[in-house]
């Protein structure tokens, strides 16, 4: 737990490096491509080559990864860039509060095919309206389109998070020296992003940029990213899921205190209390059933 609160508060502060000096100005695809790319050259040192040969059965393994890397990391951030151009910092932060309900669901209904109880749609339900309070103004259509592609990105991150903590990968070290693939996933996913899609005549323009991307992409996603999996294995799918949540308070602290950004406070707060209620319904469903 200690390394995951870690890192979450390395993750706090990405969010308002991308909202103010990323989102809009330089092309979403191309950032996710950079960010991926020098990921994957991060830990790439930490690969064994020898699990290339089709001779040690390692190959299925690595591909394994290589999916899940795609769908965690890859196609999240390809929802999660685009959703800034639509939202606020706070809004894209106050929306991922879906993430554990996602990480719950994908867990109980996808892997030990079980029925969702009643309280569980009815979360969901009390979420979204929690959501929309949040703007003071009628819904626009910026406002859920945002919204959509932050669920879409929640998605992606819960399934990835989930697949990673249920596969067999063995022990720390030889996990590390797979780790490689996920980021190849992802870079693949990003790569094919640029390429149907990228505006190259956006590219990272000055040297802030520059060092923001090598921030995102060594620290932030290279070894972040290799840390919280590492770490997601050795706690529970609740204490996973929570953590998933210990990101916004963080982040919209950070983006107040440096960034000084004006919100409606109080429909805010009321928002997020609603969206703190719908997740604190959905996690009284194991309390609620009886003892066996």
């Amino acid at each position: 737990m200690t390394l995951l609160i870690l890192i979450t508060l390395l993750w706090a502060a990405s969010f308002s490096l991308i909202g103010v000096y990323l989102a809009g100005q330089v092309d979403g695809y191309l950032v996710v491509f950079i960010r991926m790319v020098l990921a994957l050259i991060t830990v790439l040192p930490l690969f064994r080559w020898r699990h290339l040969s089709p001779q040690n059965g390692q190959l299925p393994q690595l591909a394994k990864l290589a999916v899940i890397g795609a769908v965690q990391i890859g196609a999240m951030y390809l929802f999660l860039y685009h959703a800034f151009l639509y939202l606020s910092i706070a809004e894209v932060l106050l929306f991922t509060i879906f993430t554990p309900l996602y990480i719950t669901l994908i867990d109980e209904l996808i892997l030990n095919r079980k029925h969702l109880p009643l309280l569980w749609w009815i979360a969901a339900a009390v979420s979204v309206c929690g959501a929309a309070i949040i703007r003071y103004q009628p819904l626009s259509d910026d406002f859920i389109t945002g919204f959509f592609l932050i669920q879409a990105a929640n998605a992606c991150f819960a399934a990835g998070q989930v697949a990673y903590k249920r596969l067999p990968t063995g022990k720390t070290l030889e996990q590390s020296q797979q780790f490689a693939a996920f980021f190849f996933g992802a870079s693949v996913i990003a790569g094919l992003g640029v390429l149907f899609f990228g505006d190259l005549t956006k590219m990272p323009t000055t040297n802030l940029q520059w060092g923001i991307l090598l921030w995102l992409g060594i620290v932030a996603s290279g070894l972040g990213y290799l840390g919280w999996n590492l770490s997601g294995k050795r706690v529970n799918t609740g204490q996973l899921a929570t953590m998933n949540n210990a990101l916004i308070p963080a982040g919209i602290l950070v983006n107040v205190i440096f960034w000084e950004q004006s919100f409606d406070y109080t429909r805010l707060s009321i928002g997020a209390l609603i969206i703190i209620l719908a997740v604190w319904l959905a996690g009284r469903v194991n309390k609620l059933k009886p003892a066996r």
